[in-house]
């Protein structure tokens, strides 16, 4: 017997920690958006409308999580590195 091939993934639990924790310039929620209308799409049987939706979904968490990460990085780098300066007493 053939197997049915599994459903697309939807990511809504990647898009909504990326929406809480990682959402510059509102990526986050376009990632969810698009998670929600994959997951919608899986339920009204419309896999090819699903896998879309979801690859979208998968590319806006993606550039949300990378750019999130970036920031942090760069946040801690510039409070070590300025921190010591701004205790300074001339």
């Amino acid at each position: 017997p053939i197997a049915a091939a599994p459903p697309p993934r939807d990511f809504v639990l990647w898009s909504l920690f990326n929406l809480v924790w990682c959402n510059p310039c509102c990526l986050g929620l376009c990632a969810l958006s698009y998670s929600i209308k994959s997951r919608d799409r899986i339920i009204a049987q419309d896999l090819t409308g699903a896998g879309i939706y979801g690859k979208k979904a998968k590319v806006l968490n993606i550039v949300a999580l990378f750019w999130g990460i970036c920031v942090t990085i760069t946040s801690i780098v510039l409070v070590i590195v300025l921190w010591p300066r701004s205790t300074e007493r001339p």
